[in-house]
């Protein structure tokens, strides 16, 4: 079935078209859940109730080439929601603008292997965790993350460059790389 048959069918409630369109994205929809979940179980609850959400209002896609996007929205913020939920982010966080070059950071990221990435995204805490998944691998700025979290930009700013910080120590203890950051 092509994605346009299996939205209408969604749309229309049918059960296979449910089930085969929920088989379809799930490997995909579980890959961004696993980024902001700390365990696969997390994962796992965020992929469902991100589904519930998908096939709730499945009635508002008009054109299957945006399906993915939607999806990819609807898991990112289910996600956020979930962790809103459970998490005090502060509301203020002492910050210096450091400048930082990414090479670094991307020379690190790129010698290893996506699992080995998602493990070490993992360890990072909550806040770090969500802050670098929304800049770095989903693409939204300061303001916008601030706006999602309820922080501050500075304070997505100092988790940002936390969280890069905690990375690069977590590759180094790992023996996966052998980095010193310079002062």
């Amino acid at each position: 079935m092509s994605d346009k048959e299996l939205i209408l069918g969604c749309q229309q409630n049918d059960p296979k078209s449910q089930t085969a369109f929920y088989q379809k994205y799930k490997s995909r929809l579980m890959g961004i859940c696993r980024r902001y979940a700390k365990n696969t179980e997390e994962a796992e609850d965020i992929l469902q109730e991100s589904f519930i959400k998908i096939f709730r209002n499945i009635a508002e896609i008009r054109n299957p080439d945006a399906i993915v996007g939607w999806m990819k929205r609807i898991v990112t913020n289910t996600a956020l929601n979930y962790y809103r939920s459970q998490l005090h982010y502060p509301q203020t966080v002492d910050y210096q603008d450091i400048s930082h070059s990414n090479d670094d950071y991307w020379k690190l990221m790129a010698q290893l292997s996506n699992e080995e990435i998602v493990k070490v995204i993992n360890a990072l805490p909550d806040g770090y965790r969500m802050v670098f998944n929304l800049y770095v691998i989903d693409g939204y700025d300061h303001a916008e993350i601030g706006q999602m979290l309820g922080i501050s930009e500075n304070t997505s700013r100092s988790q940002l460059f936390k969280a890069r910080d905690v990375l690069k120590k977590k590759l180094k203890e790992l023996g996966i790389v052998n980095y010193e950051q310079q002062t």
